[in-house]
């Protein structure tokens, strides 16, 4: 049904370093299959699938669905393809100015159905999604399972032999998400094969289909009857670390005035500028005891320092009274030329 063979995808050959999407992936599906296929983000899931209805190109390599190789298809003949092919998209991708009637109508217009296939085929998509009741309301009166359900209809409208589906539920709650995977399930059980790239660990392990792990653009594991991995959430463990935002710096300035600033004369002062990074939030730091030093050197440093500090204080609280020997007062030597202002003869 469906069969990649060496396919290698690389978007950006021509840089010093390119890394591919997908590197040399063989895989094969059959018909009426429902595969998953799980992996981290980035690892090229949505680029396999892509494949299959021509959304991406591969470098090398050779795609083959439904018999037909699509590696090189003509530009002209995709539409021909994509009427085997149901997408069903994580973000729904309804045309807000129509009802739900006319978004899964638009789907057989643009292949050119006539008026009486579309009156047959829109209510019978939109039964097997039981939104019989939902026709004429407008996308925006939904919710998002409702709008899930809307663009499986419009993706199975055409009776299509594969339905892609990118992530369907990731944007659903657990109990809505299990509801679509009800209706997907319907729609296997018909025939149609399912490709389903996923991060729904309920479902992949409620499930218990075939599982295809994709790590780094490469077909890791394929299990029968498979389940969600851990790691499959998970970063690559090879990969670099990412660097770290350069913190913000905060800049601090040490004043360096001259004696004429101090007094306002307006002199120019210097200033030193340092720059360091802004402290990193921490926990509270616990104050720091200081143990005061108890050996007999450091007592006998401390008692001499204790004493010098109260001699100075009962220096400077105490002083000999004026005159006294200890505090004399200056004299001044007074000659005749050398008199006070009022001692001058008139």
């Amino acid at each position: 049904m469906i069969q990649w063979s060496d396919v290698v995808v690389c978007y950006e050959p021509d840089v010093r370093y390119p890394v591919n999407a997908l590197d040399h992936v063989s895989l094969r599906v059959g018909a009426g299959e429902w595969v998953f296929f799980v992996g981290p983000s980035g690892a090229g899931k949505s680029t396999l699938l892509k494949l299959v209805y021509c959304g991406a190109r591969a470098t090398s390599g050779k795609i083959v669905v439904d018999d037909q190789d699509v590696t090189r298809l003509a530009a002209r003949e995709i539409p021909l393809l994509r009427r085997k092919v149901g997408v069903i998209f994580q973000d729904f991708q309804l045309l807000a100015q129509k009802t739900v009637w006319e978004n899964v109508a638009f789907a057989l217009q643009v292949i050119g159905a006539p008026q009486k296939r579309l009156v047959r085929d829109v209510p019978r998509a939109l039964e097997t999604v039981g939104l019989t009741h939902k026709a004429g309301a407008q996308p925006h009166e939904l919710s998002g399972g409702e709008a899930q359900r809307v663009a499986i209809a419009r993706a199975i409208v055409n009776d299509p032999k594969i339905l892609i589906a990118d992530e369907p539920t990731g944007n659903l709650d657990p109990q809505t998400a299990a509801d679509i995977a009800q209706v997907l399930r319907k729609i296997n059980e018909r025939g149609t094969t399912i490709l389903m790239a996923t991060h729904d660990r309920a479902l992949v392990d409620a499930m218990k289909n075939r599982v295809v792990r994709i790590a780094e653009g490469r077909v890791v594991s394929d299990e029968a009857q498979g389940v969600y991995h851990p790691e499959d959430d998970e970063p690559r463990s090879d990969a670099l670390p990412t660097p770290a935002p350069p913190a913000s710096s905060v800049i601090s300035a040490t004043r360096n005035s001259s004696a004429a600033d101090a007094t306002g004369t307006g002199a120019p002062s210097r200033v030193r500028v340092s720059v360091a990074p802004a402290p990193v939030a921490a926990a509270p730091v616990a104050p720091i005891s200081v143990t005061p030093d108890t050996s007999v050197s450091g007592i006998a440093a401390d008692g001499a320092a204790r004493a010098d500090d109260n001699a100075a204080a009962k220096a400077r609280d105490h002083k000999a009274p004026i005159g006294s020997p200890e505090n004399p007062i200056v004299q001044l030597e007074r000659s005749s030329d050398n008199k006070l202002p009022h001692e001058v003869e008139r």
